[in-house]
């Protein structure tokens, strides 16, 4: 897991090596144990690399890595995690290794197959790959998104970097806001798809690759799709067969990641997916140093805090358990800090929990965690997919009971869980399709996003809508779908990549520390893709066939056990802690020299979360990102 980023300028642009300086400053960090420099003045090539030794930490894995020939050059960020069997194939045609590094199977691989090796991979990645033969820059991402790249296309300059801070100087003073993805973060707490918080600075999506050429993207395409879009069959697919199809592939899966030359931890929430994790782990090493968090504040929320369930399966499988102690004080400091590093304003405040856990085991020699991230996304398992699934149960009610549903939960007390979930259950009751689909995701509606901002921005976003991106993925997808297949589908192509593997990369490296996810695996993926709904949600309970294939290896008590996400007590937070800084930062003169939100308005919805009106934590938080976002990137 490095840094990388670089630049292709049209030939007739002045090339400045003081630009690589900078965008390598920008992302030190994410490599602490190396460095490295490619230039090429004649070609307007530039690229660099910071590394954080993981496969052959020797000097011979070190990047830019360049062919015998001079003429490919690579830099890559991410592991590949089938490159063993890769290298094999390859010596069997001929090629020969100086090194033990993926990073030599990806150059060699390339210069025999060309942009065709990407169908080969199984593995995390962002990498660029400066061909001098074709006189052209190939960049691609992985199946998932599980590493980001950002990329800016100016006039006759092209610039890409793991991080947005590291390409934002190449702007200038062309830092024009996208007020469309303004509306998203506040929305959905994320930006779905390719858009920053910058009009001129992109994201490259999952499974998509480019080709730069002068200075300019000549081509960009998609080279995976999710495998909704493969409409394979599921009616031969019964308990059995899928419990051991997960076992196999998941006990694959979680070897091959485990396969590096430094320590090797994991996260463990004493939820179902880090347990999962943690238990195949065990079998490669039975020491495997285990890492959770303890948060204060949980009882004032009614919610149940994950360490004794953490504690009981640290204990069952007998392996080590580091707990990090959350310091209530030090949140003010910590969520700047986590702003600044995120590069983007996302406010889920369960990427510091990420960033705690990454800096104790760096402190104890660790560079590599597991993690169970990915696995609600394609087994299921939040809230919402039940909900999907219960909607049966009212949809048939005109539209009028369908209003009033929606009307008296959202008057409901907010302080209360059962409320507030009923509230979220009942809040796109009068929409169908698509747009109660999108609803879901929404933390606030968009007649109260129009409301909170001022007068002058809403005349500047001409009545964009927030969910386009998402209907228009989901109005993309066969029509034979089942209504669980495409919220699973919207699930894997935006909200994991564009917030939990997004903010699990950035929160992780800034403490020098590579975050791999077994749930991920290319294959694993495909195959629980073909399990049959009514297995993965089984009436109430999510992942059922999961927990199923789990009943040797973990106890039933925390299999079956409550779900809680791996988040912190931000209502409690948001009362306490945060709330001189909340009145600071969105105070009624901030606001108005900012001219986006409408002063009035955010004052009264403080107002009205601070006495349990309603519950409006995360629009809060929301604010509170986005306003300590603008001070440090405008």
């Amino acid at each position: 897991m490095c840094g990388i980023g670089g630049f292709s300028l049209s030939v007739n642009e002045n090339f400045y090596k003081n630009e690589l300086d900078e965008i390598i400053s920008r992302i030190d960090h994410r490599g602490p144990d190396d460095k490295g420099f490619y230039e090429n003045q004649k070609y307007s090539i530039g690229l660099v690399h910071t590394r954080l030794s993981i496969q052959d930490p020797s000097s011979l894995g070190h990047q830019p890595m360049i062919s015998e020939d001079k003429n490919i050059v690579l830099v890559f960020n991410g592991e590949i995690y089938n490159f063993i069997e890769l290298r094999s194939e390859l010596i069997k045609k001929g090629v020969k290794f100086k090194s033990n590094s993926d990073t030599e199977v990806l150059l060699n691989l390339y210069m025999l197959e060309g942009k065709e090796m990407l169908t080969k991979l199984n593995g995390i990645f962002a990498f660029a790959i400066w061909d001098q033969r074709s006189k052209s820059l190939f960049i691609a991402r992985d199946h998932f998104g599980v590493k980001p790249i950002y990329y800016a296309s100016l006039k006759d300059r092209f610039y890409f970097a793991s991080e947005l801070k590291a390409i934002l100087p190449a702007l200038k003073e062309n830092k024009n806001l996208d007020q469309h993805s303004l509306q998203e973060y506040m929305t959905f707490l994320f930006c779905p798809g390719s858009g920053t918080p910058f009009k001129s600075i992109k994201k490259l999506l999952p499974g998509e690759a480019m080709i730069v050429f002068d200075g300019k993207i000549q081509k960009k395409w998609k080279w995976y799709l999710l495998p909704i879009f493969k409409n394979k069959s599921k009616k031969l697919m019964n308990k059995e067969f899928a419990i051991e199809g997960i076992r196999k592939h998941f006990r694959t899966a979680v070897s091959r990641q485990m396969l590096a030359d430094v320590p090797v931890g994991a996260f463990l929430s004493g939820g179902l997916d880090s347990s999962a994790v943690v238990s195949y782990a065990r079998e490669q090493n039975k020491d495997i140093r285990c890492f959770t968090i303890e948060s204060q504040g949980w009882e004032k929320e009614s919610i149940i805090s994950d360490l004794p369930y953490a504690r009981r399966v640290a204990k069952y499988l007998k392996v080590p358990l580091d707990i990090v102690q959350i310091n209530p004080n030090n949140i003010v400091d910590d969520l700047v800090r986590m702003v600044k590093i995120m590069d983007e304003p996302i406010p889920d405040p369960s990427a510091l929990n990420v960033f705690y856990i990454s800096k104790l085991a760096r402190e104890q020699g660790i560079k590599v965690l597991l993690s169970g991230a990915g696995g609600d996304d394609i087994f299921t398992g939040y809230r919402r997919h039940y909900a999907l699934m219960t909607e049966h149960w009212w949809d048939w009610l005109p539209f009028s009971a369908k209003r009033f549903l929606s009307d008296i939960s959202s008057k409901l007390n907010q302080k209360s869980l059962l409320n507030r979930r009923l509230a979220k259950l009942f809040s796109g009751a009068t929409l169908s399709g698509n747009n109660r689909m999108v609803n879901y995701f929404h933390w606030i509606k968009r007649t109260d996003l129009q409301k909170l901002f001022s007068s002058e921005f809403r005349s500047t976003i001409n009545n964009e809508d927030a969910d386009s991106t998402m209907i228009d993925f989901l109005e993309s997808l066969p029509s034979k779908t089942t209504k669980l297949e495409r919220m699973l589908a919207l699930e894997q192509q935006y909200f994991l990549p564009d917030l939990n593997l997004l903010y699990t990369d950035k929160m992780s490296m800034a403490a020098g520390v590579e975050v791999r996810v077994p749930f991920l695996d290319k294959e694993l993926v495909e195959f629980v893709h073909n399990i049959p709904d009514y297995l993965k949600q089984n009436g109430r309970e999510g992942k059922w066939i999961l927990k199923k294939a789990l009943e040797n290896n973990l106890p039933n008590d925390i299999i079956y056990r409550p779900k809680t996400g791996f988040g912190v007590p931000l209502r409690s937070w948001i009362r306490n802690e945060l709330r001189e800084l909340i009145e600071d930062i969105l105070s009624t003169t901030n606001l108005k020299n900012r001219g986006i939100f409408d002063p009035s308005t955010v004052q009264k919805l403080i107002l009205d979360n601070q006495t349990g009106k309603i519950d409006a934590s995360y629009t809060l938080l929301s604010l509170l990102c986005l306003e300590i976002w603008f001070k440090e990137f405008l």
